[in-house]
C-alpha cells in the first residue's frame, strides 16, 4: 500500500488485521533504517499478538519520495506531530501501539508526550534516544568514515536504492551537527501516561542505560524494562527471540 504526505508518496506496507478489528502495531524505523530493513519481525510479532501491523519507509528513505537536505535539527518533532498523525488519519487506524527503534523511539515518545490522542495504547522502544550522547556521536562519526570509505554504501543501497545519500546524510549530518549536542526531548516524558516497554542491548554502541533510566524516572505512566545481554542497537536483530517474546508479553497485557 502507498500513504501520500505532502504531495509524496510512502512505501508502506500492512499485515494482519484491519484496524476496525484488531489494535494496530505502528513501526517506526531507526536513522537508517526502512520498511525492508525490518526484514520480517513486524510480521511475526503481529502474528504472535493478533494485532495488524503498519510499516512505512519515512521520506528519503526506502522506496518512499526523496525530501529535501538539510533537515531540520527539530525532524524528529516534526515526524511525531505532523507526519505521524496524518498517517495514522489516512489508515483510519483507532487504536495504536507505537513500536520505535532508536530515532523511531525518539519519534514515538514524542508523539506519546506531545500529542492527545486517545487512540494511543502503548510504546513500545528499542534502544531510544531521549538526548544526544557523546557516545552516539562517536560512532556516528565512525560510521560517516565507512559509508565514505568503507563497503556501508553499497550495503545500503540495497535498501534505500536512489534514496541513498538522502537517507543517510539526512541522518548523520544532523547527529552531528554542532548544535545537536543540546537536543533533549526529556521534556516530553512526564507528559506520557500509557505503558512503555523499554528494551536496550548492554552492547549498544550509540547509547547508554542513561536514555533508558531517565525514561522511567520521569515517564507517568508505567515503564517495563528490558535489558538485553550479546546485545547491540538493535535487538529484534540481534536478539529477535527474546525481543520478540518481550514485546508480544507486552502488548498482550495492554487494556485494549
Amino acid at each position: 500500500m502507498d500513504l501520500l504526505l505532502k504531495g509524496k508518496k510512502l512505501e508502506s506496507v500492512w499485515y494482519g488485521a484491519p484496524p476496525e478489528v484488531a489494535p494496530t502495531l505502528v513501526f517506526l524505523h531507526e536513522g537508517l533504517g526502512c520498511v525492508s530493513m525490518w526484514r520480517d519481525f513486524p510480521e511475526k510479532l503481529g502474528r504472535m499478538t493478533g494485532c495488524g501491523v503498519l510499516i512505512y519507509s519515512r521520506l528519503g528513505y526506502g522506496e518512499s519520495d526523496s525530501c529535501e537536505l538539510p533537515r531540520s535539527l527539530s525532524f524528529m518533532h516534526q515526524e511525531a506531530l505532523e507526519e505521524l498523525p496524518e498517517i495514522l488519519a489516512q489508515c483510519k487506524i483507532q487504536k495504536s501501539i507505537l513500536v520505535g527503534h532508536s530515532d523511531g523511539a525518539s519519534i514515538a515518545l514524542i508523539y506519546a508526550g506531545e500529542s492527545s490522542a486517545d487512540s494511543l495504547l502503548g510504546i513500545v522502544n528499542e534502544a531510544p534516544h531521549v538526548f544526544c550522547e557523546p557516545l552516539t556521536t562517536r560512532s556516528i562519526e565512525k560510521v560517516r568514515d565507512l559509508f565514505q570509505s568503507g563497503n556501508l554504501r553499497e550495503r545500503l543501497k540495497k535498501h534505500h536504492g536512489t534514496n541513498i545519500d538522502c537517507a543517510f546524510h539526512g541522518w548523520a549530518d544532523v547527529w552531528l551537527h554542532p548544535d545537536f549536542t543540546e537536543w533533549n526531548i526529556e521534556s516530553c516524558l512526564p507528559k506520557i501516561r500509557v505503558p512503555q516497554l523499554v528494551i536496550q542491548g548492554t552492547d549498544d554502541e550509540y547509547g547508554t542505560s542513561a536514555q533508558v533510566e531517565a525514561i522511567v524516572r520521569q515517564s507517568v505512566g508505567s515503564v517495563k524494562t528490558c535489558f538485553l545481554d550479546n546485545c547491540g542497537h538493535s535487538p529484534h536483530r540481534d536478539q529477535e527471540t527474546q525481543t520478540l517474546e518481550a514485546m508480544a508479553q507486552f502488548v498482550r497485557n495492554l487494556p485494549v
